[in-house]
């Protein structure tokens, strides 16, 4: 109901009102800047031959002048070797298991993919007699102190399954 009667007030008398912005008076542009008047004096005749006339006072003291210049010494940028082949890195195959197609196929030396670093993780601690830090450094071409802080820092999750008889009591 309200748009209604806004658009009553809004549409009163609206040709009378557009008609009368019609018919002001337009304002006048604002003044121009002198320097736009330059380009007006530029045609005119004595205007053009001072420019184009020599001054010989200019001349001779142009004359006087003397530049002498040099290239400085021509230097070979050394790229560095962006664009030179670089040493390829040996890689080794993984040691894959049950899970060797959702592994890469090949790795660096001296680094290990996520799948062997689990296995690796899983066979030290279910058999810590047999796959001890110097066996595995060996096996997987890495570094005796990297396996021995990976063995430290890094614990596989184990899985724990409660007998049935628990299972009530908790």
């Amino acid at each position: 109901m309200g748009g209604r009667l806004t658009r009553v007030f809004r549409t009163f008398n609206l040709e009378s009102r557009a008609r009368r912005e019609i018919s002001k008076k337009k304002p006048s542009p604002a003044p121009r800047h002198p320097t736009s008047r330059l380009d007006e004096q530029a045609d005119h005749p004595a205007i053009q031959e001072e420019i184009y006339r020599k001054d010989d006072r200019l001349l001779t003291l142009l004359k006087d002048v003397y530049v002498e210049s040099r290239d400085p010494p021509v230097q070979v940028k050394d790229g560095g070797g962006e664009h030179l082949p670089c040493k390829q890195e040996e890689k080794r195959l993984t040691k894959l298991g049950h899970l060797g197609e959702l592994d890469v196929k090949k790795v660096p030396k001296g680094k290990i993919s996520i799948v062997e670093a689990l296995m690796l993780l899983n066979n030290h601690k279910l058999h810590p007699q047999i796959w001890t830090a110097e066996k595995i450094a060996v096996e997987y071409s890495l570094e005796l102190k990297e396996v021995n802080s990976l063995l430290e820092f890094f614990i596989p999750f184990t899985v724990k399954e409660f007998p049935k008889e628990t299972k009530k009591a908790i």
